[in-house]
């Protein structure tokens, strides 16, 4: 059961940064954990590094922009699940699952994208995630990797904690949708509408 923790508190922080959560594993854990990750191990560690410092960096300064939130909105949309799943294989192997590696990646990788998905609705609704919001995301991050490997129990109650609020998210995301149309159409709140959602 804590190994399942460990992998959300992990695959949580993907949810949030795509670059960040494998850089603190890369520069905690280094060679001796990526080379058991099946997408890359075959890749050579200052590359990797090289990659994961830049973007983290690019991350953690667009994030705090308008501009830069909608380029990070789409491209953790579209690799949250890749990396999530590697971090729940990575995850599972620092932890001693080898026989289940795959099955905790799948796991990691949808939820990584349920988070990441939650965070594009906050947005759309919004128009801007509010900058204390960010300082906060980048922080339970850092906070969340390292719960991972050194307290899972926290870390995966924070994270299902995270999966809570997403679906709390998710229905107050509903009723306020249906709320903008006529009493009528509530069952059908996109019937008639002309301005595109």
């Amino acid at each position: 059961m804590l190994e399942i923790l460990a992998v959300l508190s992990a695959s949580a922080a993907a949810g949030m940064r795509i670059a960040l959560p494998l850089l603190i594993i890369g520069l905690l854990y280094g060679d001796r954990l990526w080379s058991q990750v099946p997408l890359l191990s075959g890749v050579s560690p200052p590359i990797v590094l090289g990659v994961l410092v830049s973007w983290s960096l690019f991350e953690i300064f667009a994030s705090k922009d308008r501009l830069g939130q909608r380029v990070l909105q789409l491209v953790q949309l579209l690799f949250s699940p890749v990396v999530g799943a590697i971090i729940g294989m990575a995850v599972a192997s620092a932890v001693g699952v080898r026989s289940l590696i795959w099955l905790m990646g799948v796991i990691g990788g949808l939820f990584a994208l349920v988070l990441q998905l939650v965070q594009v609705g906050w947005f759309y609704r919004l128009r801007e995630i509010p900058l204390w919001v960010i300082f906060c995301q980048d922080l339970l991050c850092v906070v969340l990797v390292l719960f991972a490997f050194d307290a899972p129990r926290q870390g995966g109650l924070i994270a299902l904690l995270l999966l809570w609020l997403a679906i709390r998210s998710s229905k107050a995301w509903r009723q306020w949708y249906q709320a903008q149309a006529r009493p009528e159409e509530r069952g059908n709140p996109r019937r008639y509408k002309r301005d595109p959602d």
